[in-house]
């Protein structure tokens, strides 16, 4: 029988916890979560994106993308605007105190990611991003 460790999909879920509980942490003052931070970095790489699109590329359920839009709108982060190529659609766009969110957010987001990753030097982290992207881009393609 294999032990846990020797078990690839158990160590990213145990990874993905830790990161997760990491983020959670440093998010917490401003009242936000991982997830609430996953649509706001997404909506920075884009000019507004409907709300049904936000679903499909984080992977969250459509019901709980109303919610975490709602919570970025309390907050100012992000606003829904009529889309213009349909006025009966909105879309949801990064506001620029959602912006600036993310620049004063950076480098704390960075030391989280520093602290879990603490054991690989920066050529191993490197090959562990690129990994990982290739595998999540195989994972959105299906």
């Amino acid at each position: 029988m294999r032990g846990l460790h020797a078990d690839s999909g158990y160590l990213l879920y145990r990874l993905g916890l830790r990161s997760g509980q990491l983020f959670n942490t440093f998010l917490q003052e401003s009242g936000l979560r991982l997830r609430h931070y996953a649509v706001l970095r997404f909506l920075a790489t884009s000019e507004g994106v409907l709300q049904r699109e936000l679903s499909a590329r984080l992977g969250y359920d459509p019901s709980a993308i109303v919610g975490l839009v709602d919570d970025l709108e309390k907050l100012r982060f992000a606003e829904r605007r009529p889309s213009p190529d349909d006025r009966r659609s909105r879309i949801v766009v990064l506001t620029e105190h959602g912006r600036a969110f993310l620049r004063d957010t950076d480098e704390a987001g960075l030391r989280v990611t520093n602290d879990l990753l603490r054991p690989l030097d920066p050529a191993e982290r490197a090959t562990l991003h690129a990994l990982l992207k290739r595998v999540a881009e195989a994972e959105l393609e299906s």
